[in-house]
């Protein structure tokens, strides 16, 4: 449920940019978000589709790009995803630790006509 108020502002921008920028319509959105971030990408179209009805987004494109949580090696530097039961490197056998990638939630571009 809490991504309807995150999806309320992505339109927001949305219009405000289209607005702006002297479009009629958003035809496409462009999101990234990260599978640590605390939102899910089908909830956020679900509620886009919805909210966005009667506004310049309706019917609007949205498209997720997902990005998998890397953890960083305490050793070497290297990104890896974790295996399950392990954080141990591919490249050397360090430690991983946990990064800021997979946290990601940001509008990556919109289109307008």
């Amino acid at each position: 449920m809490h991504e309807y108020p995150i999806t309320e502002q992505i339109i927001k921008i949305c219009t405000d940019h289209c607005k702006k920028a002297g479009g009629s319509k958003v035809t496409k959105v462009n999101l990234v978000i990260g599978d640590y971030s605390g939102y899910v990408g089908d909830s956020v179209q679900m509620y886009f589709d919805i909210i966005s009805e009667g506004t310049v987004c309706e019917k609007a494109e949205v498209n997720i790009q997902h990005i998998e949580p890397k953890l960083r090696c305490s050793q070497c530097g290297a990104l890896f995803k974790k295996r399950p039961m392990t954080f141990e490197c591919p490249e050397c056998g360090g430690e991983g630790g946990p990064t800021d990638i997979g946290k990601e939630f940001y509008i990556d571009s919109i289109e307008i006509e």
